[in-house]
């Protein structure tokens, strides 16, 4: 196993860092971007190749791996940008595997920037029935009609396509139906998380769908939806520990500016300490998000774990880093003058996305033993709101 990325892998890095940079602030000032979404920086994104990277090149895409959308995100954290390119790329992959040549053709759109997608499948858990899934789609004479709720589904209130997980009813399985968000029976309440991203809340009644709509017709559509989970895990992860490395450098660089007592609050060796731990927690975040990326694509044991354990070392990184920039900044960590509150922000939203710390735990120690738990995974905390603006 090679450990060291590619030469190709650098440039990547190296030209998204650059580009984000210089040129992702003015996409979010320019007068068309809205909160969530900039045309022009979405625009960019699909210019500079982003939304073809993971893609096969049987429908366009560069046949990229899943470490290049990795590299990808963690420039996006630092950048804080906001836009939905996770669920739009894990989207497409997954029309992309299991679609026929019909439905690939919407992929032309998406890798053009004119087509967003996302995933519809989390359920609050008082909703939410075996599996996580309540959401049902029955068959009827010759149609799908859908009826259901998803919450917190990102990038789903901009949205043009919603791939939405249901039970098929008296048939047994699931299916991922590719829905029109404005098609009659169709309720959509967008919502800004509060790291500054698109969200939206979904109810479906009655919405009659065309066989077509059942994407590759499959029905034993969970493992994929769960291995797409995991890779944007990984992904988030990786949008974590960018948020983290900007957090740290803008401390102690803060910490050598600040002055107390007549010196740099950077001299005084308790807070030293503290930066130093910050240090050693990023580059401990680091070394499992590169063991999670390898392994984001593995069969379906090793992937789980690997993914997992990044999600709960990483986030237990993100909360102590994040706390302690805020607590190193006093009072101007939590003002608007600063950024620093806006990636604690982020970081506490990637703390509750796709399972928090004790459902990877578990999940973590339950491999091997009689399957793998994925309800949380297809579930929302209830305590959303509270981290909605």
């Amino acid at each position: 196993m090679d450990l060291l990325p590619a030469e190709e892998q650098l440039l990547l890095k190296e030209s998204a860092r650059r580009f984000l940079a210089e040129q992702y602030p003015k996409f979010r000032e320019a007068p068309a971007a809205r909160p969530g979404f900039s045309p022009a920086a979405w625009a960019g994104f699909a210019d500079m190749g982003w939304l073809a990277l993971a893609l096969p090149e049987s429908v366009g895409g560069f046949g990229g791996k899943m470490e290049d959308v990795v590299l990808i995100s963690e420039q996006f954290g630092a950048a804080l940008v906001v836009e939905p390119y996770l669920p739009v790329i894990i989207s497409a992959q997954l029309i992309a595997k299991l679609g026929d040549d019909e439905q690939h053709a919407i992929l032309d759109a998406v890798l053009a920037g004119t087509h967003l997608l996302a995933l519809a499948v989390g359920e609050t858990p008082r909703r939410a029935a075996l599996e996580g899934i309540a959401t049902r789609a029955a068959h009827s004479q010759g149609t799908w009609v859908l009826n259901g709720a998803k919450t917190a589904v990102r990038g789903g209130g901009l949205a043009d396509t919603l791939l939405v997980l249901a039970r098929l009813d008296g048939m047994g399985g699931f299916g991922l139906f590719m829905i029109d968000p404005d098609a009659p029976g169709v309720t959509r309440r967008a919502w800004q998380g509060a790291d500054g991203a698109d969200f939206a809340d979904m109810e479906f009644r009655n919405v009659t769908m065309p066989p077509s709509a059942l994407l590759g017709a499959r029905r034993d559509i969970l493992p994929h939806v769960e291995a797409a989970l995991d890779r944007t895990a990984i992904a988030l992860c990786a949008d974590a520990v960018g948020a983290m490395k900007v957090l740290l450098a803008a401390t102690v660089e803060y910490a050598k500016t600040r002055v107390q007592f007549g010196k740099p609050i950077g001299s005084f060796q308790a807070l030293t300490h503290r930066m130093a731990d910050m240090a050693v927690k990023q580059a401990e975040a680091e070394a499992i998000l590169l063991l999670g990326a390898l392994k984001a694509e593995a069969p379906s044991h090793e992937r789980v774990r690997a993914v997992s354990a990044a999600r709960v070392k990483i986030a237990e990184c993100a909360r102590f880093i994040g706390q302690q920039a805020v607590q190193l900044h006093g009072g101007m960590g939590v003002t608007e003058e600063l950024p620093v509150g806006a990636y604690f922000k982020r970081l506490t939203v990637f703390e509750l996305v796709l399972g928090d710390i004790n459902f990877h735990l578990r999940r973590y120690a339950w491999v091997g033993r009689t399957g793998v738990l994925r309800e949380g995974l297809l579930s929302v905390p209830e305590m959303r709101p509270e981290y909605a603006l």
